[in-house]
C-alpha cells in the first residue's frame, strides 16, 4: 500500500463534503490508505441515511443537486460513500463535534463502519501521511 490520504471534513457544504468523497474514494481505488474524520457541520452527512441533505447547496438543495449531477454522470453522494465503505476507507466521526451539535451517537448511520472518536486519533491515523482540510 501507497502512501495515505487523510481527510478532515469540517464544511457543511454539499459540494465539499461530496468532492472529500471523491478524493477519498479515488485514493482507496489506487491503494492508498485513506481516513476521512468528519467533524464540524459535516458530522450532519452521517446521521442516518438522509443526514446529508441538510448539507448547504443552495438555492436547490443537496438532495436536488445530487440528482442533477447523477443525471450528468456524476457519482452521487451516496454512491460515493458506499465506494469509500467497500473500499476500506476508515471514517471517523468526531466526537467533540456531535456534542457541539446535540447529536446522539444512536442516530449515525448503521450501514457504514463508523468510528466515534477525537483529534488525536485523527492525527495518529494521519501520521506520516497526506492531510487535507476541507
Amino acid at each position: 500500500m501507497s502512501e495515505s490520504l487523510s481527510i478532515a471534513v469540517h464544511s457543511g457544504d454539499f459540494d465539499r463534503v461530496h468532492y472529500a468523497l471523491v478524493m477519498a474514494s479515488a485514493a482507496a481505488a489506487t491503494d492508498r490508505r485513506v481516513t476521512l474524520f468528519f467533524t464540524g457541520r459535516a458530522v450532519a452527512a452521517l446521521v442516518d441515511a438522509t443526514g446529508w441533505h441538510v448539507l448547504d447547496a443552495k438555492p436547490e438543495g443537496a438532495a436536488a443537486r445530487d440528482a442533477t449531477w447523477r443525471q450528468r454522470g456524476v457519482g452521487g453522494f451516496e454512491e460515493l460513500l458506499t465506494a469509500c465503505r467497500d473500499l476500506g476507507v476508515r471514517l471517523i466521526v468526531c466526537e467533540m463535534a456531535l456534542r457541539a451539535a446535540s447529536i446522539a451517537g444512536g442516530t449515525l448511520r448503521t450501514d457504514l463502519e463508523l468510528e466515534t472518536a477525537g483529534v488525536v486519533t485523527f492525527l495518529n491515523a494521519a501520521a506520516g501521511g497526506a492531510i487535507v482540510f476541507i
